[in-house]
Protein backbone atom coordinates (compact mmCIF):
# COMPACT_ATOMS: atom_id res chain seq x y z
CA UNK A 1 0.00 0.00 0.00
CA UNK A 2 1.34 3.45 -0.91
CA UNK A 3 2.11 5.84 1.93
CA UNK A 4 -0.64 8.28 0.92
CA UNK A 5 -3.26 5.49 0.73
CA UNK A 6 -2.11 4.13 4.11
CA UNK A 7 -2.45 7.53 5.76
CA UNK A 8 -5.87 8.00 4.22
CA UNK A 9 -7.04 4.60 5.46
CA UNK A 10 -5.64 5.38 8.89
CA UNK A 11 -7.48 8.68 9.03
CA UNK A 12 -10.74 6.91 8.16
CA UNK A 13 -10.06 4.40 10.96
CA UNK A 14 -9.38 7.18 13.44
CA UNK A 15 -12.56 8.96 12.41
CA UNK A 16 -14.52 5.77 12.93
CA UNK A 17 -12.94 5.38 16.34
CA UNK A 18 -13.89 8.91 17.35
CA UNK A 19 -17.49 8.19 16.34
CA UNK A 20 -17.61 4.82 18.10
CA UNK A 21 -16.28 6.01 21.45
CA UNK A 22 -19.17 8.36 22.27
CA UNK A 23 -21.66 5.67 21.25
CA UNK A 24 -20.11 3.27 23.73
CA UNK A 25 -20.03 5.94 26.42
CA UNK A 26 -23.67 6.76 25.83
CA UNK A 27 -24.67 3.14 26.35
CA UNK A 28 -23.21 3.17 29.88
CA UNK A 29 -23.82 6.64 31.30
CA UNK A 30 -23.24 7.48 34.94
CA UNK A 31 -26.62 7.69 36.64
CA UNK A 32 -27.27 8.56 40.28
CA UNK A 33 -30.65 7.89 41.87
CA UNK A 34 -32.17 8.10 45.32
CA UNK A 35 -34.31 5.25 46.68
CA UNK A 36 -36.63 6.00 49.60
CA UNK A 37 -37.62 2.90 51.58
CA UNK A 38 -40.83 2.74 53.58
CA UNK A 39 -38.97 0.79 56.30
CA UNK A 40 -36.50 1.76 59.05
CA UNK A 41 -32.91 0.52 58.90
CA UNK A 42 -33.45 -1.54 62.04
CA UNK A 43 -35.62 -3.94 60.01
CA UNK A 44 -32.59 -5.15 58.11
CA UNK A 45 -34.34 -7.77 55.99
CA UNK A 46 -36.95 -5.34 54.65
CA UNK A 47 -34.66 -2.33 54.34
CA UNK A 48 -31.89 -4.69 53.24
CA UNK A 49 -33.70 -5.40 49.97
CA UNK A 50 -33.14 -1.77 48.97
CA UNK A 51 -29.46 -2.07 49.84
CA UNK A 52 -29.14 -5.29 47.86
CA UNK A 53 -30.88 -3.77 44.85
CA UNK A 54 -28.50 -0.80 44.90
CA UNK A 55 -25.47 -3.05 45.32
CA UNK A 56 -26.39 -5.29 42.40
CA UNK A 57 -27.12 -2.33 40.10
CA UNK A 58 -23.72 -0.83 40.89
CA UNK A 59 -21.78 -4.08 40.52
CA UNK A 60 -23.42 -5.03 37.23
CA UNK A 61 -22.56 -1.65 35.68
CA UNK A 62 -19.04 -1.19 37.09
CA UNK A 63 -20.32 1.55 39.36
CA UNK A 64 -22.06 3.53 36.61
CA UNK A 65 -25.63 3.01 37.90
CA UNK A 66 -25.51 4.29 41.47
CA UNK A 67 -28.55 4.18 43.76
CA UNK A 68 -28.47 5.47 47.33
CA UNK A 69 -31.08 3.92 49.66
CA UNK A 70 -32.65 6.05 52.40
CA UNK A 71 -34.70 4.77 55.34
CA UNK A 72 -38.27 5.89 55.94
CA UNK A 73 -38.30 9.49 57.14
CA UNK A 74 -34.83 10.41 55.91
CA UNK A 75 -36.26 12.01 52.76
CA UNK A 76 -39.98 11.33 53.10
CA UNK A 77 -42.06 9.27 55.49
CA UNK A 78 -43.92 6.12 54.55
CA UNK A 79 -47.27 7.92 53.97
CA UNK A 80 -45.70 10.37 51.50
CA UNK A 81 -43.51 7.89 49.60
CA UNK A 82 -45.94 7.17 46.77
CA UNK A 83 -46.41 10.87 46.08
CA UNK A 84 -42.65 11.39 46.21
CA UNK A 85 -41.92 8.87 43.47
CA UNK A 86 -44.95 9.91 41.47
CA UNK A 87 -43.91 13.56 41.30
CA UNK A 88 -40.19 12.83 40.89
CA UNK A 89 -38.97 13.99 44.30
CA UNK A 90 -37.14 10.65 44.35
CA UNK A 91 -36.46 8.34 41.43
CA UNK A 92 -37.75 5.23 43.20
CA UNK A 93 -39.18 3.84 46.44
CA UNK A 94 -39.51 0.40 48.03
CA UNK A 95 -42.67 -0.62 49.84
CA UNK A 96 -45.98 -2.53 49.70
CA UNK A 97 -48.99 -1.25 47.81
CA UNK A 98 -51.39 -1.86 50.67
CA UNK A 99 -49.94 1.11 52.55
CA UNK A 100 -51.92 3.26 50.13
CA UNK A 101 -55.35 1.64 50.12
CA UNK A 102 -56.80 4.97 51.27
CA UNK A 103 -56.02 6.26 47.80
CA UNK A 104 -57.37 3.19 46.00
CA UNK A 105 -58.15 -0.31 47.36
CA UNK A 106 -56.77 -1.82 44.14
CA UNK A 107 -53.26 -0.91 45.32
CA UNK A 108 -53.59 -3.59 47.99
CA UNK A 109 -53.78 -6.41 45.45
CA UNK A 110 -50.23 -5.77 44.22
CA UNK A 111 -49.07 -6.46 47.80
CA UNK A 112 -51.58 -8.82 49.38
CA UNK A 113 -55.17 -9.16 50.49
CA UNK A 114 -56.66 -11.64 52.99
CA UNK A 115 -56.99 -15.28 51.96
CA UNK A 116 -55.23 -15.04 48.63
CA UNK A 117 -51.99 -16.92 47.81
CA UNK A 118 -48.71 -18.09 49.29
CA UNK A 119 -45.35 -16.57 48.30
CA UNK A 120 -44.49 -18.96 45.48
CA UNK A 121 -47.96 -18.66 44.01
CA UNK A 122 -47.81 -14.87 44.09
CA UNK A 123 -44.43 -14.87 42.34
CA UNK A 124 -45.87 -17.20 39.71
CA UNK A 125 -48.84 -14.87 39.21
CA UNK A 126 -46.60 -11.82 38.82
CA UNK A 127 -43.84 -13.36 36.71
CA UNK A 128 -45.68 -15.90 34.55
CA UNK A 129 -49.41 -15.46 35.11
CA UNK A 130 -49.73 -11.94 33.73
CA UNK A 131 -50.11 -10.27 37.10
CA UNK A 132 -47.23 -7.81 36.75
CA UNK A 133 -48.49 -6.58 33.38
CA UNK A 134 -51.92 -5.93 34.88
CA UNK A 135 -50.39 -4.19 37.89
CA UNK A 136 -48.29 -1.88 35.73
CA UNK A 137 -51.20 -1.13 33.45
CA UNK A 138 -53.10 -0.03 36.54
CA UNK A 139 -50.36 1.93 38.38
CA UNK A 140 -49.36 3.91 35.29
CA UNK A 141 -52.00 6.44 36.36
CA UNK A 142 -49.71 7.30 39.30
CA UNK A 143 -46.78 7.94 36.94
CA UNK A 144 -44.90 4.89 38.20
CA UNK A 145 -43.57 1.56 36.96
CA UNK A 146 -43.11 -1.35 39.36
CA UNK A 147 -41.08 -4.52 39.77
CA UNK A 148 -41.47 -7.20 42.46
CA UNK A 149 -39.19 -6.34 45.38
CA UNK A 150 -39.50 -9.18 47.85
CA UNK A 151 -41.90 -11.29 49.85
CA UNK A 152 -41.88 -12.16 53.55
CA UNK A 153 -43.80 -15.40 53.16
CA UNK A 154 -46.90 -16.02 55.25
CA UNK A 155 -46.86 -13.74 58.25
CA UNK A 156 -47.87 -14.31 61.84
CA UNK A 157 -51.25 -13.20 63.16
CA UNK A 158 -49.76 -10.82 65.70
CA UNK A 159 -49.36 -10.13 69.40
CA UNK A 160 -52.35 -9.87 71.74
CA UNK A 161 -52.62 -8.79 75.35
CA UNK A 162 -55.32 -11.41 75.93
CA UNK A 163 -56.44 -14.62 74.26
CA UNK A 164 -58.87 -14.39 71.36
CA UNK A 165 -60.67 -17.70 71.09
CA UNK A 166 -63.87 -16.62 69.34
CA UNK A 167 -65.11 -13.82 67.11
CA UNK A 168 -66.75 -12.33 70.20
CA UNK A 169 -63.27 -11.76 71.67
CA UNK A 170 -62.47 -9.43 68.77
CA UNK A 171 -65.29 -7.01 69.54
CA UNK A 172 -63.87 -3.55 70.21
CA UNK A 173 -60.28 -4.83 70.15
CA UNK A 174 -57.94 -2.06 68.96
CA UNK A 175 -55.65 -3.82 66.50
CA UNK A 176 -52.71 -2.37 64.58
CA UNK A 177 -53.19 -3.77 61.09
CA UNK A 178 -52.67 -2.36 57.59
CA UNK A 179 -54.38 -2.56 54.22
CA UNK A 180 -57.71 -4.13 53.41
CA UNK A 181 -57.11 -6.51 56.31
CA UNK A 182 -58.14 -3.68 58.60
CA UNK A 183 -61.50 -3.44 56.85
CA UNK A 184 -61.95 -7.21 57.14
CA UNK A 185 -61.18 -7.12 60.87
CA UNK A 186 -63.60 -4.20 61.25
CA UNK A 187 -66.34 -6.39 59.78
CA UNK A 188 -65.44 -8.92 62.47
CA UNK A 189 -65.79 -6.34 65.23
CA UNK A 190 -62.22 -5.15 65.77
CA UNK A 191 -61.08 -1.53 65.57
CA UNK A 192 -58.18 -1.33 63.07
CA UNK A 193 -55.32 1.11 63.59
CA UNK A 194 -52.69 1.82 60.91
CA UNK A 195 -49.46 2.69 62.71
CA UNK A 196 -45.90 2.73 61.23
CA UNK A 197 -43.59 -0.06 62.44
CA UNK A 198 -41.48 2.19 64.65
CA UNK A 199 -44.52 3.45 66.56
CA UNK A 200 -46.14 0.10 67.38
CA UNK A 201 -44.23 -0.72 70.56
CA UNK A 202 -45.00 2.57 72.36
CA UNK A 203 -48.65 2.28 71.32
CA UNK A 204 -48.85 -1.20 72.83
CA UNK A 205 -46.96 -0.06 75.91
CA UNK A 206 -49.32 2.87 76.53
CA UNK A 207 -52.39 0.72 75.93
CA UNK A 208 -53.42 2.79 72.91
CA UNK A 209 -53.85 -0.52 71.10
CA UNK A 210 -54.66 -4.03 72.35
CA UNK A 211 -52.87 -6.04 69.67
CA UNK A 212 -50.50 -5.59 66.77
CA UNK A 213 -49.25 -7.53 63.78
CA UNK A 214 -46.04 -6.86 61.93
CA UNK A 215 -44.25 -9.61 60.00
CA UNK A 216 -42.96 -12.67 61.79
CA UNK A 217 -40.55 -13.95 64.44
CA UNK A 218 -37.31 -12.42 63.11
CA UNK A 219 -38.64 -8.85 62.96
CA UNK A 220 -41.06 -9.23 65.86
CA UNK A 221 -38.26 -10.29 68.19
CA UNK A 222 -36.40 -7.06 67.43
CA UNK A 223 -39.48 -4.95 68.05
CA UNK A 224 -39.99 -6.50 71.50
CA UNK A 225 -43.75 -7.02 71.37
CA UNK A 226 -43.60 -10.14 73.55
CA UNK A 227 -42.75 -8.00 76.58
CA UNK A 228 -46.17 -6.38 76.46
CA UNK A 229 -48.53 -8.71 74.58
CA UNK A 230 -47.58 -12.36 75.23
CA UNK A 231 -50.13 -14.22 73.06
CA UNK A 232 -48.62 -14.82 69.61
CA UNK A 233 -51.24 -15.91 67.08
CA UNK A 234 -50.91 -17.59 63.69
CA UNK A 235 -51.39 -17.57 60.77
CA UNK A 236 -51.73 -14.01 59.50
CA UNK A 237 -54.57 -14.98 57.19
CA UNK A 238 -54.58 -11.45 55.77
CA UNK A 239 -51.00 -11.81 54.53
CA UNK A 240 -50.37 -15.21 53.03
CA UNK A 241 -47.79 -13.71 50.66
CA UNK A 242 -47.26 -10.00 51.27
CA UNK A 243 -45.22 -8.65 48.40
CA UNK A 244 -43.08 -5.51 48.48
CA UNK A 245 -42.46 -3.59 45.27
CA UNK A 246 -39.81 -1.36 43.77
CA UNK A 247 -41.64 1.68 42.41
CA UNK A 248 -39.91 3.79 39.74
CA UNK A 249 -40.88 7.24 38.55
CA UNK A 250 -42.22 6.42 35.09
CA UNK A 251 -40.33 9.18 33.27
CA UNK A 252 -37.06 8.20 34.95
CA UNK A 253 -37.63 4.53 34.15
CA UNK A 254 -38.35 5.30 30.50
CA UNK A 255 -35.13 7.34 30.27
CA UNK A 256 -32.95 4.41 31.38
CA UNK A 257 -30.82 2.72 28.70
CA UNK A 258 -32.10 -0.71 27.74
CA UNK A 259 -29.15 -2.39 29.45
CA UNK A 260 -29.86 -0.57 32.72
CA UNK A 261 -33.49 -1.65 32.61
CA UNK A 262 -32.28 -5.23 32.29
CA UNK A 263 -29.91 -4.66 35.20
CA UNK A 264 -32.73 -3.24 37.34
CA UNK A 265 -34.94 -6.22 36.51
CA UNK A 266 -32.25 -8.69 37.51
CA UNK A 267 -31.38 -6.74 40.66
CA UNK A 268 -35.04 -6.53 41.72
CA UNK A 269 -35.66 -10.25 41.34
CA UNK A 270 -32.41 -11.14 43.10
CA UNK A 271 -33.11 -8.78 46.01
CA UNK A 272 -36.65 -10.11 46.24
CA UNK A 273 -35.59 -13.76 46.35
CA UNK A 274 -32.96 -12.88 48.92
CA UNK A 275 -35.59 -11.29 51.19
CA UNK A 276 -37.74 -14.43 51.20
CA UNK A 277 -34.70 -16.65 51.75
CA UNK A 278 -33.53 -14.54 54.69
CA UNK A 279 -36.91 -14.77 56.41
CA UNK A 280 -37.17 -18.50 55.80
CA UNK A 281 -33.67 -18.99 57.22
CA UNK A 282 -34.00 -16.67 60.22
CA UNK A 283 -37.58 -17.16 61.43
CA UNK A 284 -37.19 -20.67 62.93
CA UNK A 285 -34.46 -19.72 65.42
CA UNK A 286 -36.21 -16.45 66.26
CA UNK A 287 -39.44 -18.33 67.00
CA UNK A 288 -37.59 -20.69 69.33
CA UNK A 289 -36.09 -17.75 71.19
CA UNK A 290 -39.43 -15.99 71.52
CA UNK A 291 -41.15 -19.07 72.92
CA UNK A 292 -38.24 -19.67 75.32
CA UNK A 293 -38.65 -16.08 76.50
CA UNK A 294 -42.34 -16.55 77.27
CA UNK A 295 -44.27 -15.98 74.06
CA UNK A 296 -47.38 -18.16 74.01
CA UNK A 297 -48.14 -19.54 70.56
CA UNK A 298 -51.82 -19.79 69.71
CA UNK A 299 -53.56 -20.75 66.46
CA UNK A 300 -56.54 -18.73 65.36
CA UNK A 301 -59.65 -20.83 65.89
CA UNK A 302 -61.55 -22.31 62.98
CA UNK A 303 -64.42 -19.98 63.90
CA UNK A 304 -62.22 -16.90 63.48
CA UNK A 305 -60.70 -18.16 60.23
CA UNK A 306 -64.09 -18.92 58.70
CA UNK A 307 -65.52 -15.58 59.83
CA UNK A 308 -62.50 -13.83 58.32
CA UNK A 309 -62.91 -15.68 55.02
CA UNK A 310 -66.60 -14.76 54.86
CA UNK A 311 -65.93 -11.11 55.72
CA UNK A 312 -63.14 -10.92 53.12
CA UNK A 313 -65.31 -12.19 50.28
CA UNK A 314 -68.09 -9.82 51.28
CA UNK A 315 -65.67 -6.90 51.23
CA UNK A 316 -64.25 -7.85 47.83
CA UNK A 317 -67.75 -8.03 46.35
CA UNK A 318 -68.59 -4.62 47.81
CA UNK A 319 -65.44 -2.98 46.45
CA UNK A 320 -65.74 -4.71 43.07
CA UNK A 321 -69.24 -3.34 42.62
CA UNK A 322 -67.92 0.23 42.60
CA UNK A 323 -64.25 -0.07 41.59
CA UNK A 324 -63.57 -1.50 38.13
CA UNK A 325 -59.78 -1.56 38.59
CA UNK A 326 -60.05 -3.55 41.81
CA UNK A 327 -62.52 -5.95 40.21
CA UNK A 328 -60.24 -6.61 37.25
CA UNK A 329 -57.15 -7.29 39.36
CA UNK A 330 -59.00 -9.26 42.03
CA UNK A 331 -60.81 -11.59 39.63
CA UNK A 332 -57.60 -12.30 37.73
CA UNK A 333 -55.69 -12.95 40.96
CA UNK A 334 -58.48 -15.10 42.45
CA UNK A 335 -58.74 -17.31 39.35
CA UNK A 336 -54.98 -17.89 39.42
CA UNK A 337 -55.11 -18.68 43.15
CA UNK A 338 -57.83 -21.30 42.68
CA UNK A 339 -55.84 -23.09 40.00
CA UNK A 340 -52.69 -22.97 42.11
CA UNK A 341 -54.35 -24.54 45.14
CA UNK A 342 -55.72 -27.34 43.00
CA UNK A 343 -52.08 -28.23 42.29
CA UNK A 344 -50.90 -27.53 45.85
CA UNK A 345 -53.48 -29.96 47.21
CA UNK A 346 -52.03 -32.76 45.11
CA UNK A 347 -48.31 -32.51 45.81
CA UNK A 348 -47.01 -29.58 47.85
CA UNK A 349 -49.48 -29.74 50.73
CA UNK A 350 -49.36 -33.54 50.93
CA UNK A 351 -45.57 -33.56 51.06
CA UNK A 352 -45.31 -30.69 53.56
CA UNK A 353 -47.96 -32.17 55.82
CA UNK A 354 -46.17 -35.54 55.90
CA UNK A 355 -42.80 -33.94 56.60
CA UNK A 356 -44.20 -31.85 59.45
CA UNK A 357 -45.72 -34.94 61.07
CA UNK A 358 -42.49 -36.90 60.52
CA UNK A 359 -40.35 -34.16 62.03
CA UNK A 360 -42.52 -33.96 65.15
CA UNK A 361 -42.55 -37.74 65.49
CA UNK A 362 -38.78 -38.07 65.03
CA UNK A 363 -37.88 -35.26 67.42
CA UNK A 364 -40.43 -36.14 70.08
CA UNK A 365 -41.28 -32.44 70.27
CA UNK A 366 -44.93 -31.47 70.61
CA UNK A 367 -46.54 -29.87 67.58
CA UNK A 368 -47.68 -26.24 67.90
CA UNK A 369 -51.11 -26.02 69.44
Amino acid sequence: MKRRQFLKAGSVGLAAGTVAAPAIAQSSPEIKWRLSSTFPKSLDTLFGASESFAKFCSEMTDGKFQIQPFAAGEIVGMPQALDAVSNGTVEMIHGPGYYYVGRDPALAIMADIPFMMNARQRNAWLMIGGGLDLVNEYVSQFNVYTLPGGNTGTQMGGWFRKEVKTVADLQGLKFRIAGLAGQVLAKMGAVPQQIPGGDIYPALERGTIDAAEWVGPYDDEKLGFAKIAPFYYYPGFWEGAPGVSFWFNKAKWDELPKTYKAVANSAAYHAGMEMTAKYDARNPAALRRLVAAGAQLRPFSQEILEAGFKASNELYDEISAKNAAFKKLYEHCRAFRNEEYLWWQVAEYTFDNFMIRSRVSASGAPAPR
